[in-house]
């Protein structure tokens, strides 16, 4: 065969191969593509349902190549999705009604936490004086981030006792490590974390516990309602391709959810990495028994619960205060409801 010939063969044959793949990328994923899933801090109980998925094999299980990253605060986590370089967030359920009113489109498919999981700590020191958020005025207050979850949380708690944002200040003191110098070296006097950090501030005695949400009944006490936090988002246009990739991501974490309802403390501690709970694994036990109560038992938005984070973003989250948000399209059912 003439070599000119054979040439302009290969380039059709090549070009007819590219074609084929540009024409599946609308639809499904082009053969067993690979899903990036960023959590906001991976270590953090809230969010625990991400590696013990991947742990227990589901992913696997349900024909997914799966990637879990990490960052420490679920704005970055945020930023990532938005930017196209993972496929979905392990976050706060609130960024998508956040993000809408930035015309930005984010559906949480999957519900891992019906309360946030947060606990409010008062330092040993300063509890004499600090009995509820009714005390907060004139106090320092500590939150994960300025504009974060824990942020909004603390000025909505504070508010339903009479108390404005500008009567305590706040201090920006992230989340374990650095959480727990903030309350020993009394830089601030109480505020908000979540499990194992709440756990070991308590074993040691350095701090007492104010207002619990990790529970229904703390939670409901404390914002008047429940509070769906962790889950499970994704952009609506990489869903509108996507709808297999996604109800198989439903599966494996409502699958992961069921285990969690259905196993002790104890249990689900033996599959979890042991870097997690380092050489203390009983308080990593006792911390994760404290958390049980928290999470969904399949996946699904509690009711009400988008209300409730409404009602908590309209009054201090200046991105949502007036504004008009369709919660519809900030979660959907859709995919766990076809989970036997």
């Amino acid at each position: 065969m003439n070599k000119n010939i054979r040439r302009t063969l290969l380039s059709l044959a090549s070009l007819a191969v590219a074609s084929a793949t540009l024409a599946a990328l609308p639809g499904q994923a082009v053969a067993a593509g690979k899903i990036t899933i960023m959590v906001g801090g991976i270590t953090k109980m809230v969010y625990l349902p991400a590696k013990l998925a991947e742990q227990l094999g589901y992913f696997k299980e349900e024909g997914l190549d799966v990637e879990l990253q990490s960052q420490p605060a679920g704005v970055d986590a945020e930023n990532e999705l938005l930017a196209g370089a993972v496929q979905a967030v392990v976050g706060f359920y609130d960024h998508s009604i956040d993000l809408q009113t930035k015309g930005k489109e984010i559906t949480a498919i999957t519900i891992f936490g019906q309360v946030p999981g947060e606990v409010e700590l008062v330092s040993t020191k300063a509890a004499p004086n600090f009995k509820s958020m009714a005390d907060a005025k004139g106090k320092t207050l500590g939150v994960t981030g300025l504009g974060s979850s824990t942020n909004f949380l603390t000025q909505y708690l504070a508010s339903r006792h009479g108390i404005s944002s500008k009567e305590f200040s706040v201090l920006p003191v992230g989340a374990d490590n650095t959480f727990i110098a903030a309350i020993k070296q009394g830089r601030i006097d109480a505020g908000m974390t979540t499990e194992p950090t709440a756990s070991q501030l308590l074993k040691t005695g350095d701090a007492q516990v104010l207002v619990d949400m990790r529970t229904v009944e703390g939670t409901v006490k404390a914002l008047g309602g429940l509070y769906p936090a962790s889950s499970l988002y994704v952009q609506r246009s990489w869903l509108n391709g996507h709808k297999d990739d996604a109800q198989k991501l439903a599966r494996a974490f409502v699958k992961t959810l069921k285990f969690i309802n259905t196993h002790s403390a104890e249990q689900i501690a033996d599959k979890m990495p042991k870097d997690y709970y380092g050489n203390n694994k009983a308080l990593y036990v006792q911390a994760l028994n404290n958390s049980l109560p928290m999470y969904s038992p399949d996946g699904k938005m509690p009711k009400g619960g988008p209300e409730t984070v409404l009602a908590v973003l309209s009054g201090f989250n200046p991105n949502v205060k007036g504004k008009h948000v369709d919660l519809s399209k900030t979660y959907t059912d859709e995919f766990v409801n076809q989970v036997k």
